[in-house]
This record gives structure tokens, sequence and C-alpha cells, in this order.
């Protein structure tokens, strides 16, 4: 399922070496390893954007770990935005409270914060700020997965963080 089947992102960001503890205990489930690796990659390197481009996943993605004060997974979105050479300025933005960005990024990452830090509050209608975006159903489907999964690997590396403390 994973583009490169060396990679594996959540034993990257979670610093686990091979042989380790973390290791063992995440080969017992190799399907989880892989289906977890392919949503990353699905999500974040498609082979169908569905209207939401790589700098606007990652974006996306960077946002989510600002909110939930994940610095090793904002590290990773950081640095692949700057490969997509979203500027510093636009990278600070991103991050800061309350964004200045263009209406379309804008509206992305008020999406973002709500269904981060308000998920009880989200109604159909705040779908339509992003169809007046020029977002298809599709691409808001894809945000929002995107979203779920970002913080999902936020909690799985908190929790890796917590077994490895357990470990040493």
């Amino acid at each position: 399922m994973s583009q490169n089947p060396d990679t594996d992102t959540i034993d990257t960001l979670a610093g686990i070496g091979p042989g380790s503890a973390l290791a063992r205990l995440r080969a017992q489930r190799p399907q989880v390893r892989e289906f977890l690796q392919g949503s990353d990659d699905a999500l974040l390197r498609p082979t169908d954007w569905a209207d939401l481009p790589a700098v606007e996943r990652e974006a996306v993605a960077l946002r989510v770990a600002v909110l939930n004060h994940s610095e090793k997974l904002a590290a990773r979105h950081r640095a692949a935005l700057q490969k997509l050479d979203v500027d510093q300025a636009t990278l600070q933005q991103i991050e800061a409270p309350k964004p200045s960005v263009a209406p379309r990024l804008k509206a992305l990452l008020a999406h973002t914060d709500l269904l981060t830090l308000r998920p009880r509050d989200a109604k159909p209608a705040h779908l339509q700020a992003l169809r007046d975006q020029g977002l298809s159903d599709r691409a808001i489907v894809s945000l929002a997965q995107l979203v779920s999964y970002a913080s999902f690997q936020v909690r799985l590396l908190a929790g890796l963080k917590a077994l490895a403390g357990e470990a040493a």
C-alpha cells in the first residue's frame, strides 16, 4: 500500500528504532501498520488530488498539529511545505491564531479549526464557506478525512511516547 515499503511515518515521527520494544509491539499488527501508512499516502500523496492540492493538504495537517501542540508532526508538515516552496511568512500565518492568508486557505484553516477544536459545533451550513471557495464535495470529504487522520496521528504519537516511557 505504501509508496515506499521502507517508509513508516509513525516509526519515523515516534523515533521507533528497529528491534526496540515499540517496534516489536507495532510488528504484532502488521496490517495496522500497512493501513496507517496507506492512509498517510492516500491523504498526503494521493493519485487523485480531488481538487485539494499538496500545499493545502500540508497546510491543513500542519494546522492540526499546531492546534494539538504536536511538534514532531508540525515539523514534518512545515518541512513538506518548505519543499513545496511555501515562504516563511505564509508558514507563520498558517500557525497563527488568526491566519491572514488567501481566502481559500483561510476557509480551509477555519474549517480545520472547527473540526479540530469544536467538532460538535460543525453543521452542514459550515460547508458552504468551503464551496464558496471552489471546493468540490470530494475535496470537502478529503479535507475532513485529512483532519481526522492528522488528529489520530497526534493521539497515536502521544500514546507511543507514553509507552516508550514505560519501556525505558
